[in-house]
């Protein structure tokens, strides 16, 4: 049962990771969110919850911790609100930039970089002859 949980544990940062890394802002915020659930499920199993024993101090009895139960609801009402804000500044970026690139815009030449020779539009260049 361990290795299953380990390995869930796994898949999800890796697909977090993976959609952190695309560059479209849909797909970061949902690999955060990823990211976010398999740190609370991290918390959650290192609690060692076990059914059927009482959340109460007995003597020379096993109890069920109650921090990591309280830490995972705290960080999964954090994480909700760090996607809810994530989903609206990234629409809010997209009604500015018309973009849902990560760096609003889509791809194309960096900048700084001088547009290619000859593109239409470019001050200084005569389309005619490439100057």
């Amino acid at each position: 049962m361990e290795a299953v949980y380990a390995g869930t544990l796994g898949i999800l940062m890796a697909c977090g990771i993976y959609l952190l890394l695309r560059a479209r802002t849909f797909s970061v915020v949902m690999g955060l969110a990823l990211i976010s659930y398999a740190v609370s499920l991290f918390l959650l199993g290192m609690g060692r919850l076990s059914t059927g024993r009482p959340p109460i101090i007995a003597t020379g009895a096993q109890y069920a911790d109650p921090l990591p139960q309280g830490l995972v609801l705290t960080a999964i009402v954090i994480g909700f609100a760090m996607t809810a804000f994530a989903v609206v500044l990234a629409l809010r970026s997209l009604g500015i930039t018309g973009s849902d690139h990560v760096d609003g815009r889509e791809a194309g030449p960096a900048r700084g970089e001088p547009p290619a020779a000859g593109t239409p539009g470019t001050p200084g260049t005569d389309t005619a002859s490439g100057q």
